[in-house]
This record gives C-alpha cells, structure tokens and sequence, in this order.
C-alpha cells in the first residue's frame, strides 16, 4: 500500500435523510389529514355560497332602491365644482352672451346669444366658467354670473321647419282639459312647475299646461315647483 493510500481516511457512514413534517394544511393519507381537509372544504363552500346570494339577491335590490330614489334625474348626473349637478338646465340673465370655445376670456369667441331668459343646459363646470349647449346642439363656455338659476323652456325646437305644426297649452295637466292656446314651436317660457308629464308655463301673458315630452329645457319625468 502506497503513501497516498494510507492517507486516505475511510468514508462516514451517511446519516439518514430527514423528510419535513406535513404542513398542517397539507392533503396527507392520514385519518386527520383527511378530517381537516374535509373541514376546510366546507367552509370553503360555504363562504362561496354566501358571496353568490350577496350578489344574487341582495345586491339588486339595493341597486333598485338608489334607481327609484334617482328616476327624476338624467343618466350620468354628476356634481360639478360649484356643488352643483351636472347637468343640469339654466337660463341666460342678459340679453347678449359671449359663448367662447374656452374656460376663460382669452379664449376666443365662437358665438352670440342675444335673448335673455334661453334656456341652455349646463354640461360641464371649471372654476366660474360653464360649458354650455343650446336647443340646437350650439356648445361653448360662458362665465357663470351670465346664467340664471329660473328655469325657462322652449315649445319643440325639432318642429320649427314642420309648417303648420302648433303646441297645445291647456288649462290643467291632462289630454281632456280645455284648450288654452296653440304655441308654434320655438317659443320660449319661464317654467313654474313640472309634474314629471306636465309643465306649467307663462309665455307672453298666456298661462296654461303643456306636456313635457313637448319641451326643451327640462328633463323628462323631472318634478319641481
């Protein structure tokens, strides 16, 4: 035997391998891995159940409430900078109104109004300015202290090229109740009050009920006095 063979030492006999315990969550062949295993799959199930009825039935009801409770408004009401809804109707205070195409006096101006008491719906706020859109789509931004809160409307605007076409103002709010005036369209009014299906207006001296489906400036099924 050589030099290097005596220096050799003989190999430790290797330990034996120790395998980690099974986790306490972990699906083992034991009676108790089977047991909580079997535990935590209820659970489970019953949690997922819960969450389906949640959505189910519980959900939809509150949604109906909060649609009821908003049927008034228009779809996509918001609340613009000054507390406001948005949008919302107004009406012109003067008799000449700058409408620019910006938020502010540098901007140019692309329009002018030149009758006080228009109706124009409010569509979007920034700072004291208000963008703005009239019967016929015309939109633009104008500052806020030019509008008014009254609320005005115009008899349909969409029937002003139909010759002949006439409105009916009656003496209460219903289809069977006398005849006060026939109203061309595109005539403008201040609105006292709404039903929700009539408005009652004055418009040059002449006051009566119009329906409000035949109306620009306020929104079907609105209500106020």
């Amino acid at each position: 035997m050589d030099a290097r063979s005596e220096n050799r030492t003989a190999p430790s006999p290797r330990s034996p391998l120790k395998l980690p315990k099974p986790l306490p969550f972990c699906r083992d062949r034991t009676a108790r891995g089977r047991s909580l295993y079997r535990v935590l799959s209820q659970r489970f199930m019953m949690a997922t159940l819960g969450f389906l009825a949640f959505f189910l039935f519980l959900a939809p009801l509150g949604a109906s409430q909060n649609h009821g409770a908003q049927a008034a408004e228009p779809a996509g009401t918001s609340v613009g900078a000054s507390g406001l809804p948005v949008p919302r109707f107004v009406s012109l205070k003067p008799a000449r109104v700058n409408l620019r195409v910006g938020p502010g006096r540098d901007y140019a101006v692309s329009w002018l109004f030149m009758k006080a008491g228009l109706p124009v719906e409010i569509i979007q706020e920034y700072d004291n300015w208000r963008r703005i859109r009239d019967a016929d789509g015309t939109e633009g931004w104008v500052y806020q202290s030019l509008l008014s809160g009254k609320r005005t409307a115009i008899t349909a605007p969409w029937l002003k090229n139909n010759q002949g076409s006439m409105i009916n103002m009656r003496r209460d709010a219903s289809e069977t109740s006398g005849l006060v005036a026939e109203i061309e369209p595109g005539v403008v009014g201040t609105v006292r009050e709404c039903t929700g299906q009539w408005c009652r207006l004055d418009m040059g001296g002449v006051r009566g009920w119009i329906k409000q489906s035949d109306l620009w400036g306020v929104y079907p099924g609105e209500v106020f006095d």
